[in-house]
């Protein structure tokens, strides 16, 4: 049976109704036979009907053992590293999502919670910037927005050897193109915000373990702070579930046609998209996904800040709007939007340029995304040109 036929099928009939759509418990508390006597559900928080069931089949899709759902990807990711301890350290991927870099940086510091950065894509650096300390290896693999390509089952090996935890953020991918836990990792993070969810109206995190052991301690954790993902929500990501292989193969399909677009336009320097074989690491990304997704990010020959806003100011299509992984076209300037609360220094080397934009590819009919993207850099370049600015090529 293929992926897309199992998953279908691993979204409940109602056994009480037939209803082929699950429903909403939208209740706060069950009513008990007798004190702590009940049918598996006491108080709304601890756990509900609904929400479970995303559970269940986020942890299917993933090949974990088990799934909790959060009210953000951000509060997904706090109850992962509640799994330490102070003194303990954190080895994460240099390119990282501005949020958790803001939650590393503002909250968990002050707690003595130490994070090092490094470039993750080369084994070499990871290896080398191991201590005694760290007790979490952190990857974004593809990353956010550079799409850099870490090889996870190599350094699953390297975690497993130093007995350190190894959580991936399968945010981009989706486990239709990829499933970390396969390849050794321990913890699998979303933001089912993108692509899970589907549709840009929902806010939701999802974390997936490995064993039923650190899944319990996730749900212990989630319990003790709270932060629950509604019922309603819930529904709505099991929704978007329904069609996830549909909508992410053509999102990846969209995507490739826009970066060979952009790969040759003169006014662009560079394109982040594994997918092209010019990528720096496409054969890992061709080795560990079944696909390259839906995100294309690429640079101007004019790199700055105000040829980016050009740009981005001037799509009709492609929506200037925080996020990602929905039907429609989303566009972004992660200097000044996504990645703004990390240093201008350490964003830069990171690759993450001042004329970076990230575009998040959308259903439509990939030749009319393409059409907004020319004219939108027409415009650009043409605006560069009466005021002077540096040029596009």
């Amino acid at each position: 049976m293929s992926n897309a036929t199992q998953l279908i099928h691993s979204i409940p009939v109602d056994p009480l109704t037939g209803s082929i759509s699950v429903p909403i418990y939208q209740t706060s508390t069950f009513v008990q036979d007798a004190p702590g006597e009940h049918k598996g559900y006491d108080y709304a928080r601890t756990n509900n009907p609904t929400r479970e069931t995303l559970e269940k089949i986020t942890a299917l899709l993933e090949g974990g053992e088990r799934a909790s759902a959060f009210a953000s990807g951000l509060a997904a990711i706090d109850a992962v590293v509640k799994l330490l301890e102070t003194g303990d350290e954190i080895l994460a991927v240099d390119d990282i999502y501005g949020g958790a870099f803001r939650l590393f940086t503002h909250i968990y510091a002050k707690f003595g919670i130490k994070v090092n950065y490094t470039d993750t894509t080369d084994i070499a650096n990871v290896i080398d910037a191991i201590t005694p300390k760290t007790k979490l290896i952190w990857l974004e693999t593809p990353t956010n927005p550079t799409l850099k390509i870490s090889d996870i089952e190599t350094i699953a090996a390297i975690a497993k050897q130093n007995n350190i935890l190894l959580c991936v953020d399968n945010t981009f991918a989706s486990p239709v193109l990829q499933q970390p836990i396969k390849l050794g990792a321990d913890i699998v993070i979303h933001s089912a915000t993108k692509y899970l969810g589907g549709h840009s109206d929902l806010i939701a995190g999802l974390v997936v373990s490995a064993t039923q052991e650190l899944g319990d301690k996730i749900k212990f954790i989630q319990n003790a702070s709270g932060a629950i993902l509604s019922p309603h929500d819930s529904w709505l990501v099991i929704r978007g579930i329904e069609t996830l292989h549909l909508r992410v193969n053509e999102h990846s399909r969209n995507a490739l046609a826009v970066a060979q677009y952009l790969e040759n336009h003169p006014a662009i320097d560079k394109v982040f998209y594994p997918g092209l074989k010019s990528h720096p690491n496409h054969d890992i990304a061709a080795k560990q996904q079944k696909g390259f997704g839906g995100i294309v990010s690429f640079t101007l020959k004019n790199n700055t800040e105000d040829a980016a806003r050009l740009v981005v100011c001037n799509t009709k299509l492609f929506k200037l709007a925080e996020s990602l992984g929905g039907v429609k076209s989303l566009l972004c300037h992660p200097a000044q939007m996504t990645h703004k609360s990390i240093p201008a220094d350490k964003r830069r080397a990171a690759g993450v340029a001042d004329s970076l934009v990230r575009l998040s590819v959308g259903l439509e009919e990939v030749d009319d995304l393409i059409h907004d993207i020319e004219q939108a850099l027409n415009k650009a370049q043409t605006f560069v040109a009466e005021i002077k600015l540096p040029a596009f090529q």
